[in-house]
């Protein structure tokens, strides 16, 4: 018999005793059979093949949830710029692609796009372009943020001529990073193949000559140090989607 709200328990009724041991056994049964269940669920997604270090079916999930971030993008969506004065030096954080040395003074920028011809490009191309300046809060995918003036051309002025191919393909000098990036990402007008940072060139360990920055995506897409750009219709590899993580990284 349900108790009124206001009733007191008698703890010393037996029926309650034996009313809290039925309870206590169908919470240990559900705690039990929920802990069984996602035990096994584990143990399944473990065994599952992988694609890029990742279970099939949580890349699908990745897959999902890129899918959706391109069905609302625009390149009119803009991220909130800040007062120069606000600007700081972001962490040198990761050196893969820059352990080899660099000469700035002889680096040259390989594109390819297509049954085009191949072609090299100087810094004194890239500094011909439309200078664009901008002072925004470089993100993390580790979950740190810092806000940076970038200085560059947009790389939508750069690939005026290669707007037709679906993605775009980064890489360091030596091919040991490279980032892919879709199309629409690239030509927005925040995404800027950049030369100098907080009012001065690029250093060495922040990729100098030449690295991208992009408002539309996680840190790990801002390639430092590019040494090839590739314009193509097949998606390009990632380094980090390679590792586990998203192929898309938007923000």
């Amino acid at each position: 018999m349900r108790r009124k709200p206001d009733e007191r328990v008698d703890e010393d009724d037996p029926s309650f005793e034996r009313t809290m041991r039925r309870r206590s056994r169908r919470s240990f049964l559900t705690m039990g059979i929920g802990a069984a269940a996602a035990f096994a669920g584990w143990k399944w997604l473990r065994t599952r093949p992988g694609a890029g270090e990742v279970p099939y079916p949580l890349r699908r999930m990745l897959e999902f949830n890129e899918k959706l971030a391109e069905s609302y993008f625009t390149d009119s969506r803009l991220a909130p710029t800040f007062p120069r004065e606000m600007a700081r030096e972001p962490r040198v954080n990761g050196d893969e692609g820059l352990r080899s040395g660099i000469d700035p003074a002889s680096w040259r920028l390989n594109v390819v796009g297509g049954a085009r011809e191949a072609r090299t490009v100087t810094l004194e191309d890239i500094l011909r372009l439309p200078r664009v300046e901008m002072t925004t809060e470089h993100k993390c995918i580790e979950g740190w943020s810092v806000i940076v003036n970038w200085a560059g051309a947009r790389l939508r002025d750069f690939a005026a001529a290669y707007t037709a191919y679906r993605y775009v393909g980064l890489a360091t000098p030596d091919g040991g990073y490279y980032v892919g990036m879709d199309m629409p990402s690239a030509l927005h007008p925040q995404t800027l193949l950049c030369y100098a940072m907080n009012g001065e060139p690029l250093s060495l360990e922040h990729g100098a000559p030449l690295r991208l920055v992009t408002t539309v995506k996680y840190g790990i897409k801002s390639i430092k140090r590019i040494g090839k750009i590739a314009f193509t219709d097949e998606r390009p590899p990632d380094f980090w989607a390679e590792r586990g993580y998203d192929w898309y990284a938007g923000l």
